[in-house]
């Protein structure tokens, strides 16, 4: 089979991101995916039972250094990237004034630092052959002032930002660029954000297959955004009318440490 393509996924080793690069692979796209763990190589081996070729790639997409050797995998394949869908991020939990700087930095560094730098690399790539599909992964949490995850949830809403302009600038080029938002999904992210002890954290979540569908059909389709989920459409368009401070106050009710088992204490 002819391939579809090249593809590149970043933060690919699980949830979204691997489920993005399977939905890739299953319709024929060879793949460069990376991510910061080392399970990347064995989910690269998985992703080559597609019959696509995979460069996995470990490297740490919070530096220049790590984006830069993701964009020579990308020269040294030889072809222009089709598909790239930037989908790599990190969450942290707790109090700002409580949390490690140079983890809020990491977290900012990843999802802000890191993808407008892929973005730009191999987007230029795309300009000048004229074509292209950016796919970038925001949350609706960019649409509220998240008390208890004050730096996540602003990096989300730079990238939420960033999507919408960047798509107007590349609006005759050839280029699409959409942000997928989805709300809480069922991967690893509030265990390494440390919040599972949350409401938010212990609560039902979306299927990050469903997720991820969502969002590759969104980008195939050249829309501007989309919702995973209409209790997070719902939740979005609630978001544009509701004050900040009262988005920030409910925030805090779901997101503060030990909010898991406040329905098990009695009621005053």
């Amino acid at each position: 089979m002819a391939s579809a393509g090249l593809a590149v996924v970043t933060g690919a080793s699980s949830g979204i991101g691997l489920e993005l690069a399977r939905i890739a692979a299953s319709k024929g796209y060879d793949l460069i995916v990376a991510a910061n763990e080392p399970e990347i190589d064995e989910m690269g081996a998985h992703l080559r039972d597609f019959g696509v070729a995979v460069d996995a790639l470990n490297v740490d997409l919070a530096t220049i250094e790590g984006v830069d050797r993701l964009y020579e995998a990308v020269e040294a394949d030889g072809r222009s990237v089709d598909l790239l869908m930037a989908n790599a991020g990190r969450g942290l939990g707790k109090a700002f004034l409580d949390q490690d700087f140079l983890e809020a930095r990491q977290v900012i560094d990843t999802n802000v630092v890191g993808t407008v730098y892929l973005v730009q690399q191999l987007g230029r790539q795309m300009r000048t052959r004229g074509s292209g599909r950016i796919l970038i992964t925001g949350s609706i949490a960019g649409f509220i002032p998240g008390s208890y995850q004050a730096v996540y949830n602003g990096s989300k809403a730079f990238l939420n930002s960033f999507s919408f302009a960047l798509r107007n600038e590349l609006q005759d080029t050839g280029i699409t660029v959409t942000c997928l938002m989805p709300g809480p999904t069922d991967t690893r992210f509030f265990e390494r954000a440390d919040m599972l002890d949350t409401e938010v954290g212990q609560a039902v979540k979306d299927d990050p297959q469903d997720v991820a569908k969502v969002g590759f059909d969104a980008m195939m389709d050249g829309e501007a955004d989309v919702v995973a989920g209409w209790k997070n459409k719902f939740q979005a368009a609630m978001a544009n009318v509701t004050p900040n401070a009262m988005l920030a106050e409910r925030h805090a009710k779901i997101a503060a440490p030990g909010t898991a088992n406040k329905h098990d204490e009695p009621e005053d």
